[in-house]
């Protein structure tokens, strides 16, 4: 009995009184009929629904009892919102699931469906003196004793699962041991790390590539059932067929998130604009974020507003009614290939957490109400009420998985935790750089052999090879264009990338070449631009978003940090959402800005961690840049940040007007392998001897240094100017050598003097020893101002040089 490790409000003594109050059923119904005259449910289902809820019931028990000797970290529960487990149950295996933390109920059903799928059952199945009774799937005789006992083990895996998850066991089969989360590739469960709504518009951008992928799958233009997502040993093959819906569930406070609200809008746009969604949404309402109560009636009224998305409710204390209307809006949604979402009303027992002290905002009166709607005792008093089962019998299958659940529980603690940083970071960002570089010798020898035919035609009898000099811009989008080619799923897409080509043309005519399903616009809104990205990522695509300015990407940087740089983290690689994330970016543009179209901060990027950075300054690096962008998206599930700096985008000259020596000619396939930009690799000018200083920069840097060495080089100073092309991983071998070789740093830094890129370049000289003289000049720690005043907090040409002159004066 676990009654001592429970809250105040005892739960578990609460649900025993209520079992032992239901009177003896007037008579035995046979398990293979419906449950009532007209439910959707037989009597054996609804005893497996039960065998769910309490499995999920007594492991929110035993994470309060892990919890209070220090040996679990995580309690939040999915008590009260056990109806989940009808919503599981009505739903396919194989339609793909990102779930609410308080989805334990959904996860067992979830794994027994699979697992009922299985030719053999799991190796560490538990036993117990029922364990051989056959289950309630075998239809037993009613009253048998297969009816009193015995029903935990399909749901034994998944308990084990979860009780990995609270102790932070290295063997948990998703995150391993990284954080507790619900989620499996064979289960087609999607891991979310954090619930608060930042998961709904990967959920819509998985929509839509399951529905294009559908449609591609009807045009015969993919083979296979499945998508296969992960690499290596790591790897699964997730059966999602055609007419597979995704589905997303969250609380009813996360409802009123700017992501919930976004990804909602976008469901409903595109639904609106005639592109079909197949999300089913589960809003699991239990009225409380924590202790902020959600006012009555604002939570339907919201879900009732949004355009384009189909209402459905239930009652998560009436599994048959749940079962039924989540079956309709599920059919819904798989028939007609448009968003909806089901209103779950749910309860919340035993607090948000273990730490949480209920009675200081909630009453008595009402912790009693809740205890009174409990969703558990609620099939309980429908199987007795129907004659299944006896609630003598119901509270032996409740024993008897408490038993079980306390049993694996203290197994799992004794399972090793993770044991190094190492270990830690090990699924983070894999990076296999000879592999990635394989993989562009493989794109040019298809583009230069059995593609040549289809890239002359797409380029118009034209390749860019042969088109003269380019700018930076028109750089990027040949290597779009070639990309587009090589890689079939490949998408690109954003605000205003398609009709127009982008605000600075860089995207013009990728839609005329390649067609509106591979190149798009969106709605103008960065959160669900990333989130479209995350999603078809997820489902097999290679997605290509635009954020139209560094300003922008702001308000939806969680979408990078918690969604994007987290999957392959909390997944141990079985899941991954490959992209490369355009922006445009920097300062310096004449004639236009201010803040919004001048940002020059990029902090927020180097701090997430595994997030790839690239910063192409010159036209004859931003294609191949692009080129391993995309190879290493593609190979290793990579998240690149290409930021492109607007301030070249169309510049032509580097010394003086119409000296045309910013711009390059565009590499033919058969130099690409030569051409080759690994990341983390920078490049390297050498001006007059290179002898007496190394500057160290990036983007508008490079140019501004280049002039400011010229400059030097006639006061006879050599200078070698170090472009380190890549934020992150910063290219720290380069640095040390190229700044060891004259003992003379200076750093031109165009973001800011705090939390600026320079500031990392220096502190990795000081961690390798650098002994020399070092100077940074950076941007003030200031916004953008509009006009001539930008100068007076941008680097110059002129601070460059000064700067240099002061540490050779040293």
């Amino acid at each position: 009995m676990l009654s001592d490790v429970t809250t105040p409000q005892d739960l578990d003594d609460r649900f025993r009184e209520t079992l032992a109050a239901l009177p003896a059923p007037a008579q035995r119904r046979d398990l293979a009929d419906p449950v009532t005259d007209d439910a959707p449910l037989t009597g054996a289902r609804l005893l497996d629904l039960f065998d769910a809820q309490v499995t999920s019931r007594q492991l929110d028990l035993a994470g309060r009892w892990l919890r209070s000797f220090g040996e679990g970290f995580y309690t939040i529960g999915s008590s009260g919102h056990e109806g989940n487990a009808a919503v599981a149950a009505a739903l396919r295996p194989t339609d793909p699931a990102l779930l609410h933390y308080r989805s334990g109920a959904f996860y067992c059903v979830r794994a027994a469906q699979v697992a009922a799928d299985s030719p053999t059952p799991p190796a560490d199945a538990p036993t117990s003196p029922a364990a051989d009774a056959p289950g309630p799937d075998s239809e037993p005789e009613p009253g048998g004793p297969e009816a009193a006992v015995g029903g935990f083990v399909p749901y034994a895996e998944a308990a084990r699962d979860v009780l990995r998850g609270m102790v932070a066991s290295s063997e948990e089969p998703i995150a391993g041991g990284r954080h507790k989360v619900f989620g499996r590739a064979d289960l087609a469960v999607v891991p979310t790390t954090s619930t608060i709504a930042s998961h709904l518009p990967r959920a819509v951008g998985m929509g839509l590539a399951v529905e294009r992928l559908r449609r591609l799958d009807t045009a015969g233009r993919r083979t296979g059932a499945g998508v296969r997502v992960g690499s290596g040993a790591g790897a699964a093959h997730v059966p999602w067929p055609p007419d597979a819906i995704v589905v997303c569930s969250f609380g009813d406070a996360s409802v009123n998130h700017a992501s919930a609200t976004a990804a909602l809008n976008t469901a409903g746009w595109y639904d609106h604009a005639g592109l079909r969604i197949p999300v089913l949404f589960v809003c699991e309402d239990n009225g409380l974020g924590i202790s902020v109560r959600s006012p009555e009636g604002w939570v339907e009224a919201t879900l009732r507003a949004k355009p384009g998305i189909r209402y459905f409710s239930a009652d998560g204390a009436d599994p048959v009614g749940t079962y039924a209307v989540t079956q309709e809006a599920a059919a819904w949604v798989r028939r007609y290939r448009r968003p909806a979402v089901l209103h779950l009303r749910t309860i919340r027992l035993m607090g948000h957490a273990g730490a949480d002290a209920e009675s200081a905002y909630r009453s008595p009166a009402e912790l009693a109400e809740d205890l009174d709607r409990d969703p558990v005792a609620a099939t309980a008093r429908l199987l007795v009420d129907a004659g299944v089962a006896t609630a003598e019998e119901l509270l032996a299958r409740y024993d008897e998985t408490g038993w079980q659940v306390r049993r694996l529980a203290e197994e799992v603690l004794g399972e090793p935790k993770l044991a190094s940083a190492a270990d830690v970071v090990s699924a983070l960002a894999p990076r296999r750089p000879v592999r990635v570089a394989r993989a562009v010798a493989d794109a040019a020898a298809r583009a230069s052999g059995p593609g040549a035919a289809a890239r002359e035609e797409a380029f118009g009898g034209k390749p860019p090879e042969l088109s003269g000099p380019m700018t930076l811009a028109q750089s990027i989008n040949a290597a779009l264009a070639d990309g587009l080619l090589d890689h079939p799923q490949m998408a690109v897409f954003g605000e205003d990338v398609a009709a127009k080509g982008g605000v600075y043309g860089v995207t013009k005519g990728l839609r005329d070449r390649f067609g509106a399903a591979r190149v798009f616009d969106t709605l103008l809104d960065e959160t669900s631009v990333l989130g479209l990205g995350l999603g078809a990522g997820l489902a097999g695509m290679l997605p290509v978003p635009e954020i139209q300015y560094l300003a922008y990407l702001h308000n939806a940087e969680d979408q990078l940090r918690g969604e994007a740089a987290t999957m392959q983290f909390f997944s141990r690689g079985a899941f991954r959402n490959p992209m490369v994330v355009r922006v445009a970016g920097l300062a310096y543009q004449q004639g236009f800005g201010g803040h919004f179209h001048n940002d020059n901060s990029v902090a927020v990027l180097r701090d997430v961690p595994g997030l790839v950075i690239a910063v192409p300054a010159r036209p004859d690096d931003a294609a191949p840049m692009l080129r391993t962008c995309l190879a290493s998206a593609a190979v290793d599930g990579s998240v690149c940040v290409f930021l492109e700096p607007i301030a070249l985008y169309h510049t032509r000259d580097l010394y003086a007007d119409g000296d045309g020596e910013w711009l390059a000619g565009y590499p033919e396939p058969g130099s690409w392998v030569a051409g080759h930009v690994p990341i983390g690799r920078a490049r390297v000018y050498r001006i007059g001897s290179a002898d007496d200083l190394t500057i160290i920069t990036f983007g508008n840097g490079v140019r501004m240094s280049l002039r400011a060495a010229a400059v030097l080089a006639e006061e006879g100073v050599g200078t070698r100017v170090v472009d380190l092309r890549w934020l992150a991983p910063l290219p720290v071998a380069d640095i040390i050598r190229e700044s060891s070789a004259t003992g003379r740093v200076l750093v031109v830094d165009e973001t800011r003097r705090s939390g600026g890129v320079g500031e990392g370049v220096i502190a990795a000289l000081v961690d390798a020893g650098y002994v020399g003289a070092a100077r940074r000049v950076a941007g003030v720690d200031s916004f953008v101002p509009l006009g001539p005043a930008a100068r007076h907090v941008l680097v110059s040409p002129e601070a460059i040089t000064d700067g240099a002159r002061t540490l050779l004066a040293r």
